[in-house]
C-alpha cells in the first residue's frame, strides 16, 4: 500500500515540487524602491506585479534554505536556473492566491492559527519560541503570511486542477487486482512516547556533553516515575519535546523502516504496556511504552477504493500540470519584464 499512501492525495505535495522543490520564502518584502535603491518590476499579470525585491527576497531565503541542507551556497553555473524557477514560483502563487475564495480564506486562517499556537505551546518557554522565530530571518506576522499563502495556494491547486477529471471504477478495480502488493498492510505498533531532547532549540545544534548529562538524567527520573505507576500521558504532556506527537498524548502509529532504526527496535521488541529502557537516537532520549501491535493484513478493494481513486485522479493532474500552469499565466497574461529597460522580454514559460 506504499505507493498509495505516500502520494499525497490532496496535491499538496504536488504544490511543493512543481517548481523545482519549492523555497521557503517571503512573497512581499518592503518596498526597497527609491531613486537611490530602484525596484523594478520583472514580471506582470492581471491584479500582480513583482518587483526585483520580491525575487531577491525569494533567493536570500533559497540560498539560506540550501546551505543549510549542503554546507554552503547555491553554486554560481545554477544560480540562474533557480532564480528563473523561483520567479516562476511567485508568479504560480500570486495567480493562485487570487483564485481562493472567502471559505479557502476562513479555513487557512484557522489552520496557521492553530499550527502557530501548538508551536508556541510546544517550545520550552516564550522566550525560545521567539528566538526560533528570529533565527528563521523572518518575523511572526511574516511567518504567518508566509504559511497563510502556502496553504491557499495548496487548497487552490488541489480543487483546480482536478476539476473535471473523472476516473472510472473500471480503472479503479483494474489497479487494484494489478496492484497486490500495494495493498498488503505490514505489522505496525502504536505506542506512546517522551522525548527528553539533546537538540538546542533554537541553533538546531547538539547540547554540549554537561548538557546532555543533565538531560540523560532528567529522563532517567521520568522513566522511573512511569515505571513506578505515574500516568504516562500526563508525564507526557508535562515534559516531552516532541511537537509532533506531545498534543496527542505522544502517540505513533507506524510499520516498520518509518521511524528512526533506534526508536523502531525498542518499538517493535516491547511487550503491550512494556516501557522501554531509555533509546538514545540523534533527537535524544526517548521512553516508549506499547500501546499495541497490528498483524499484517491484506486490504480489501471496498476500504481502498476511495484512495486509490484520489491516488489516480490526483495522478492525472500531475500529467496535465504543465499545460494546466501554462493556461493559468496565459489566462493571467503574464509577461515578464526586463530589468534593465523596463520592456515586456517574453510571454512567461
Amino acid at each position: 500500500m506504499n505507493r498509495i499512501t505516500k502520494q499525497n492525495l490532496a496535491l499538496t505535495a504536488l504544490a511543493l515540487t512543481l517548481w523545482h522543490g519549492r523555497p521557503a520564502i517571503l512573497l512581499a518584502g518592503p518596498d526597497k524602491g527609491s531613486e537611490i535603491f530602484p525596484d523594478p518590476v520583472v514580471a506582470t499579470g492581471k491584479g500582480f506585479q513583482i518587483k526585483r525585491s520580491d525575487l531577491d527576497d525569494a533567493f536570500l531565503n533559497y540560498s539560506a534554505s540550501y546551505a543549510g541542507k549542503n554546507g554552503n551556497g547555491v553554486p554560481e553555473e545554477q544560480r540562474g536556473l533557480v532564480k528563473s524557477n523561483l520567479l516562476q514560483h511567485l508568479i504560480i502563487t500570486q495567480i493562485l492566491i487570487q483564485k481562493a475564495t472567502a471559505d479557502d480564506r476562513a479555513k487557512v486562517k484557522v489552520l496557521v492559527d492553530e499550527d502557530i499556537e501548538k508551536a508556541r505551546r510546544s517550545a520550552p518557554s516564550p522566550e525560545v519560541f521567539e528566538a526560533q522565530i528570529k533565527a528563521s530571518g523572518m518575523t511572526i506576522a511574516q511567518v504567518r503570511q508566509k504559511a497563510s499563502e502556502d496553504l491557499i495556494c495548496n487548497r487552490v491547486l488541489a480543487r483546480e486542477a482536478t476539476n473535471g477529471i473523472v476516473v472510472p471504477e473500471a480503472a479503479v478495480k483494474k489497479f487494484y487486482d494489478d496492484n497486490p502488493k500495494d495493498f498488503e498492510q505490514p505489522e505496525e505498533v502504536r505506542v506512546t512516547h517522551i522525548l527528553v531532547s539533546t537538540i538546542d532549540p533554537v541553533t538546531q545544534k547538539p547540547l554540549p556533553p554537561d548538557q546532555k548529562k543533565a538531560k540523560e538524567k532528567l529522563a532517567k527520573e521520568i522513566r522511573a516515575r512511569a515505571i513506578g505507576g505515574e500516568d504516562f500521558v500526563k508525564l507526557v504532556k508535562q515534559y516531552s519535546d516532541d511537537p509532533g506527537s506531545k498534543d496527542k498524548g505522544g502517540e505513533y502509529k507506524f510499520p516498520r523502516n518509518q521511524m528512526v532504526p533506534e526508536f523502531e527496535a525498542a518499538a517493535f521488541t516491547l511487550k503491550t504496556n512494556q516501557i522501554s529502557e531509555l533509546v538514545e537516537t540523534q533527537y535524544g532520549y526517548h521512553i516508549i511504552k506499547l500501546l499495541e501491535k497490528f498483524p499484517p493484513k491484506h486490504l480489501l478493494f471496498a476500504e481502498m477504493e476511495p484512495k486509490i481513486r484520489d491516488y489516480l485522479v490526483s495522478k492525472k493532474a500531475q500529467e496535465a500540470m504543465p499545460a494546466y500552469l501554462d493556461k493559468l499565466k496565459a489566462d493571467a497574461g503574464v509577461r515578464l519584464v526586463d530589468a534593465d529597460t523596463g520592456k515586456p522580454a517574453a510571454v512567461a514559460r
